[in-house]
C-alpha cells in the first residue's frame, strides 16, 4: 500500500513504473502517477524525438546508433592516441637535438604547452635515448612537472619532483627512473630555475 486511498481508480490517471531494482530478497518499484506520469513521459517522447532528429533515424533504431557511434568514437580515440604517440616521438627528437651538457649527460628542461600525458610522452621519449634526462613543465600555474631519465643516468626523478613539492607545494611521487607532480604553485620561470638548482648540486 503507497498510503494514499482514492474513490475510484480514474482519478489516478496513468501509473508508469519507471524502474525497479532487488532490494533485501524482494523488489524495490518506482512509480509515477498522474500529472508526474504524464510529465516524465513527454519528456521522455521529446528526447526521443530530439535524438532521432540528430541522429536521422526512426525511433527503434535509435539504440543501434548510438552502439554504431560508441563504436566510431573508441576508433577515433585509437587512432587520436597513434597520431599523438607519433608526433611525441618527433617532438622529443626536436627536443632531445636541443638538450644542455650537464656534466656527462644531457638534460632538457622546458616549460611546454600540453596535459599530464603529452608532457609524460615526450619525457619517456627523450629519456629513451641514452645519457639523457628530461625535466618538463607545464607552462601554467599550478604547474605540473614529469621526469624522465635513461638507466645511465645517475639523477633520481623522485628525488627532483620531491624537492619541488618542498619548495612549492603539490604532490606527486615516483621512482628513480620516471617522477611526476602536479599543483606547483608557481610561475614555470621559477620551476624552472629550482630545477636547475638540483641538477647543480653534486649527485
Amino acid at each position: 500500500c503507497g498510503g494514499t486511498h482514492v474513490p475510484r481508480t480514474g482519478v489516478i490517471g496513468a501509473v508508469l513504473v519507471s524502474a525497479w531494482e532487488r532490494f533485501k530478497g524482494g523488489q524495490r518499484l518506482e512509480f509515477l502517477a498522474g500529472a508526474r506520469a504524464l510529465s516524465r513521459f513527454q519528456l521522455l517522447r521529446d528526447t526521443t524525438a530530439a535524438a532521432v532528429r540528430r541522429l536521422s533515424v526512426l525511433p527503434q533504431d535509435l539504440p543501434g546508433a548510438i552502439d554504431r557511434l560508441h563504436a566510431e568514437a573508441r576508433d577515433l580515440r585509437r587512432d587520436v592516441a597513434g597520431l599523438q604517440e607519433t608526433l611525441a616521438g618527433y617532438e622529443a627528437g626536436a627536443l632531445a637535438e636541443r638538450a644542455e651538457t650537464w656534466g656527462a649527460h644531457r638534460v632538457v628542461v622546458q616549460a611546454l604547452a600540453g596535459d599530464a600525458a603529452w608532457l609524460k610522452a615526450l619525457a619517456l621519449g627523450i629519456a629513451a635515448r641514452p645519457g639523457h634526462m628530461a625535466i618538463l613543465l607545464s607552462d601554467s600555474t599550478p604547474a605540473l612537472v614529469v621526469a624522465a631519465r635513461a638507466a645511465d643516468v645517475d639523477r633520481s626523478c623522485q628525488q627532483l619532483v620531491a624537492a619541488l613539492s618542498t619548495a612549492f607545494g603539490g604532490r606527486g611521487g615516483g621512482r628513480a627512473e620516471f617522477a611526476q607532480c602536479g599543483g606547483l604553485q608557481a610561475p614555470p620561470e621559477l620551476v624552472v630555475a629550482a630545477v636547475r638548482n638540483f641538477l647543480s648540486r653534486p649527485a
